[in-house]
C-alpha cells in the first residue's frame, strides 16, 4: 500500500526540528505502509506515480509555497487523489477566515474582525493583535493600539494577557494528548497538560465543528484572564505535533491511532 509522505525536512522551524518527527512517524508507518518522502514543492508531480493516498505532514506554511500547493490541491482534486488530512478542512486548511465565523457563531474564540472600521466590535484594550489574513506562523503580526489596513486583507483581535496557551491533538474524533506552555513568552517550551472534562469539552467542540471524518488536528488555546480557554488556531493542514515531547508509551498510541486512522480512510474512500 504506497503512500506518498509529503514534509519539508529542512524548514527552520522556531524551536521545533520538524526532520526530526517526520524522521520518527515515517519509522514507525513503513511498518505497516510502502512510503516515498517529498517536498511539498514537488508534490504535484509525484502524483501520476500511484501512489493509493497522499500523507501531508510538517510541510511549513503554504504561503511559503503557494502557487505549488494551490496546483497540488487541484490537481489532486481532479485525478480524485485521496490527501490526509481531506482537503475538505474548514480551519487553516482553508485559510483565517474560520476565526471570523466562529466569533459571529458565538464559539469561545479570540473575538476576530478583518475590518478597522469595526474595531468598537472587540472589546477595548490598549493594544490589539494585527497580522495577514493570509499569514502563518506569526509572520507579520504585530501589536498596535490603532489598528489600520485594508479591510478583509487583515485580521484584528485583542490583544489578551493570558495565563498559558495549551495544545490538544487529535487522530480523526479521539483525543490523544496535550501539551501547554507555562510560559506565555516561550511558546514552543512545552509541558504535559492533563486537560479537565471541561478542557476536552472545549476542544472537542472545534473537531466537531470541523467536521473532517479522518486526519490529524491540532486545537490551540489560551487561558483568558477570566479562566475561560479561548481558541487561538484550529491547525487542520499539517499541525506540528511536539511527539518527542510526550512519554514512549503516548507516542506509540498516538502511532496506533495514525496507522488505524490511515487504514480506515484508505479502506472506506476507496
Amino acid at each position: 500500500m504506497p503512500l506518498l509522505y509529503v514534509t519539508d525536512l529542512a524548514y527552520p522551524a522556531r524551536g521545533r526540528r520538524y526532520c526530526d518527527e517526520d524522521i520518527f512517524l515515517t519509522s514507525r508507518l513503513r511498518a505497516e505502509f510502502d512510503l516515498a518522502l517529498c517536498h511539498p514543492a514537488d508534490a504535484e508531480a509525484m502524483l501520476p506515480l500511484g501512489f493509493d493516498a497522499v500523507i501531508v505532514r510538517n510541510s511549513g506554511p503554504v504561503l511559503h509555497y503557494q502557487e505549488a500547493y494551490d496546483s497540488f490541491r487541484a490537481a489532486a482534486i481532479a485525478s480524485g487523489t485521496r490527501v490526509y488530512n481531506p482537503l475538505t478542512g474548514r480551519a487553516d486548511m482553508a485559510g483565517k477566515q474560520y476565526l471570523l465565523d466562529l466569533t459571529a457563531a458565538g464559539y469561545p474564540v479570540i473575538p476576530t474582525i478583518d475590518d478597522p472600521a469595526r474595531l468598537a466590535e472587540l472589546p477595548q484594550v490598549p493594544q490589539y493583535a494585527v497580522k495577514p489574513k493570509q499569514g502563518a506562523d506569526s509572520i507579520g503580526l504585530t501589536f498596535t493600539a490603532t489598528p489600520d489596513g485594508p479591510a478583509g486583507a487583515v485580521l484584528i483581535q485583542p490583544r489578551i494577557d493570558f495565563a498559558y496557551e495549551v495544545s490538544f491533538y487529535f487522530v480523526d474524533d479521539a483525543f490523544q494528548y496535550a501539551l501547554y506552555a507555562p510560559d506565555p513568552a516561550r511558546r514552543w517550551e512545552l509541558e504535559p497538560y492533563a486537560p479537565t472534562d471541561a478542557d476536552l469539552a472545549f476542544a472537542r467542540s472545534f473537531v466537531a465543528w470541523n467536521t473532517l471524518d479522518h486526519g490529524i488536528q491540532r486545537v490551540d488555546a489560551c487561558r483568558a484572564p477570566s479562566g475561560e480557554l479561548l481558541l487561538v488556531e484550529l491547525e487542520d493542514l499539517n499541525p506540528y505535533l511536539s511527539l518527542d515531547l510526550v512519554p514512549a508509551p503516548v507516542q506509540d498510541a498516538f502511532v496506533g491511532a495514525l496507522t488505524r486512522s490511515l487504514h480506515t480512510f484508505l479502506s472506506t474512500t476507496a
